[in-house]
Parts: C-alpha cells; sequence; structure tokens
C-alpha cells in the first residue's frame, strides 16, 4: 500500500490563495495568530506593498488530506511570522526558506516556536540567531477601569491629527527600539481610515496618550500601540486611553480583545493586568546575522 503523504509546506505570494487555504485554520484560534489575521487583514485592504515594497511570502503547512496545521507571512524587509509550529514543522520550514529566503532577517512567533526556528536557522544556513524581544500576549477578562480617571476624555483621531499621530507613532518606535512594521505616514493614514486611532485628551483638548487598535478580524481587536510622551508619563493617561479604546471594541462586537506588552517593562504588564487583561502566553523575536 502505497504511504500516507507526508505533512508538507506550500509557499504562495498570492493572498487571496493563501488566504483560501487558511483561513478557516487561523480563525480557529484568533489569540495566537492575532499578528497573522491583523497583517493579512492589512495587505487585504491596503494593498501587498503596505508594509514595504518587497513581495510578500505566505505559507501553509498542511496534512497529506489539506488539513492546515500551520502557516507563516513575510513581509519584507521585516521579520518572518508565524504561527505555533511542532518540532518537524519548524525543521522543514527553515530548510526550505534556506533555499528560497536566505536573507530572512529574524522571526517573531509565540517563544517556543520562536526558538527552535531560530536554532533550525543556524543549523540550515550557518547563521547566528540573537534574541531580540520578548512579549506577552494578553486577552481583556474583565474591564477593570481604574479609579480615579484622569482629567479629560477620549477622541478618535481625524484626518487634523495626522501630523500628530505620525510624529507618535515615530516616537514610540524610538522608545521600544524597534523598526516600525509600517511608514509612520501610511500607519497613521490607515488608522485615521477606519478611525482606528484615539487621544486622550485634558479638558482643554490637549492630547496627552494615544492609542490604537486593529480592524476587527475572526472576532477580535488588539490594542496596539499605547503611547504616551515621556514627560507625560505616570499620570494615568495611558490606562485611561486603554480602557477607552478596549470599551469601544467590546461596544462594536468584538469577542475578544487582545494586546502585547513588553516583557522588559514591568510598568506595562503591571498596568494592562490592572485594568481587566490576563496573559495568554509568551511570544519571541530573533534577529538574523
Amino acid at each position: 500500500m502505497p504511504s500516507e503523504p507526508r505533512p508538507a509546506w506550500q509557499l504562495t505570494t498570492d493572498l487571496d490563495a493563501f488566504l483560501a487555504r487558511a483561513e478557516k485554520f487561523l480563525h480557529s484560534a484568533p489569540a495566537p495568530h492575532t499578528a497573522l489575521l491583523s497583517v493579512t487583514d492589512t495587505l487585504r485592504v491596503r494593498g501587498l506593498q503596505a508594509y514595504g515594497e518587497g513581495e510578500p511570502l505566505f505559507g501553509t503547512y498542511a496534512d497529506g488530506d489539506g488539513t492546515v496545521r500551520g502557516a507563516l507571512v513575510r513581509t519584507p524587509p521585516h521579520r518572518l511570522s508565524l504561527s505555533p509550529l511542532d518540532p518537524e514543522a519548524v525543521d522543514a520550514l527553515a530548510r526550505r526558506l534556506a533555499d528560497v529566503s536566505p536573507d530572512l532577517p529574524g522571526v517573531a512567533t509565540e517563544s517556543a516556536t520562536a526558538e527552535a526556528f531560530a536554532r533550525a536557522w543556524e543549523k540550515h544556513t550557518g547563521a547566528t540567531a540573537a534574541p531580540s524581544m520578548s512579549q506577552r500576549l494578553y486577552r481583556l477578562g474583565t474591564l477593570t477601569p481604574p479609579e480615579p480617571a484622569p482629567p479629560g476624555g477620549p477622541r478618535v483621531a481625524t484626518a487634523a491629527d495626522r501630523e500628530l499621530l505620525v510624529r507618535w507613532h515615530r516616537e514610540f518606535g524610538e522608545a521600544i527600539g524597534e523598526r516600525a512594521a509600517m511608514d509612520s505616514g501610511a500607519w497613521a493614514d490607515s488608522r485615521i481610515a477606519y478611525g482606528g486611532a484615539t487621544f486622550w485628551e485634558t479638558p482643554d483638548g490637549t492630547p496627552v496618550a494615544m492609542a490604537g487598535v486593529t480592524r476587527r478580524t475572526a472576532g477580535q481587536v488588539r490594542v496596539a500601540p499605547v503611547y504616551t510622551p515621556a514627560d507625560l508619563r505616570g499620570r494615568g493617561y495611558g490606562g485611561a486611553v486603554t480602557v477607552a479604546v478596549t470599551r469601544a471594541a467590546l461596544d462594536a462586537g468584538a469577542a475578544e480583545v487582545l494586546l502585547f506588552t513588553d516583557l522588559d517593562n514591568p510598568t506595562s504588564n503591571v498596568l494592562y493586568q490592572r485594568i481587566g487583561y490576563r496573559p495568554v502566553r509568551d511570544f519571541g523575536q530573533y534577529d538574523f546575522t
């Protein structure tokens, strides 16, 4: 009798073909797949060059009967994004990408998969993999606004706020030491288009913090980024604007509200748990040289 076909990776540059194969799998667990869901949604709405001029690459890891067990998205020049994968899938992917994408700058996914892929990439390419950031994914439990709230209130950003959004998005990237996935101008235009950025304003109308949210996909919305200028921190503005966008997402019908934190920032991890977010799992990023 012929043996059963082994699970294998199928790579493509066709977003529609990828989504036709992977959408059910990605929607089956929106939280661990949140990055893949939001990136593919942005590519679908804003075009394939939303994150850079390079041609995106997509992939699915499937059994012989077509059941998808893993997925990847890469938007050059950024790191590879992966779903959680088993060791066999990780090694097969590293071996395949070593031939078709040897310039891969890094990987970002849940911690065990990230480390396994980093080690496999070193084995198959001779590159060096170094950890660059550890994150924790949180899911909202019961929203618990801090009391008392700072004076003022939330306001959704409009086209008139574009210059400030661009500047704060750029400052946020500098503050965390990470290259932004999207050009700051393109990010601002995208968020303005669907009301995806909100300010906390003081009573005199001065913006003092901002929070962005992704579009809702597979029932989930992710809060990103949250930024307060350095000279305005410690006054509750970041927590207040996070509560505001979280409440708005729930009111608009989101089944889940998620966010990532930098594990090296204890302040933000404490803050988000205080307002009702609960840990889901840890994620890691590696850079390759």
